[in-house]
């Protein structure tokens, strides 16, 4: 019995520091990164839009974002003004909260999403002018893509 009981401690350490690093990586999924060029207005639109749905922002305005872009694995074809780090995905421009949300529950096998360009009516590009319909697209890092979500 004696020879138990290490085991048996380090079988609840091991538990408890699994399940904190468990309770870690949840919290961290609603933690957003997002590299920004210093003159860009529309990304901080959708940084508030992320804020409005629960998510925490941090704005790193830079002047290297072709170089965060292929850091990052985004496909030049989805490229959009910003580029945000989430949960372990990528995020590239105006994706809404709810398609960041669903990605994080579901954990597909990508890399991230985009709505490539910067599309009428997307978060943080609304305006008078009428939305434009726009997919969101999943990447990964051999370039395959489909679609995500359609807006």
């Amino acid at each position: 019995m004696k020879s138990l009981r290490p085991t048996l401690r380090t079988l609840l350490a091991a538990t408890a520091i699994g399940l904190a690093t468990l309770g870690h990586a949840t919290a961290a999924d609603d933690e957003v990164t997002m590299f920004k060029d210093p003159n860009c207005g529309c990304c901080g639109k959708w940084a508030e839009h992320m804020r409005a749905n629960g998510f925490k922002v941090k704005e790193v305005a830079t002047g290297e974002m072709g170089a965060i872009k292929r850091t990052a694995g985004v496909p030049q074809a989805l490229g959009s003004c910003h580029t945000a780090k989430v949960g372990g995905y990528v995020v590239e421009g105006h994706v809404p909260a709810a398609d960041v949300k669903r990605m994080l529950a579901d954990k597909p096998a990508i890399t991230g999403i985009s709505a490539p360009g910067m599309p009428m009516g997307s978060p943080g590009m609304e305006g008078p002018y009428p939305s434009d319909r726009y997919d969101v697209v999943s990447f990964d890092a051999e370039g395959k893509t489909a679609v995500f979500a359609s807006h």
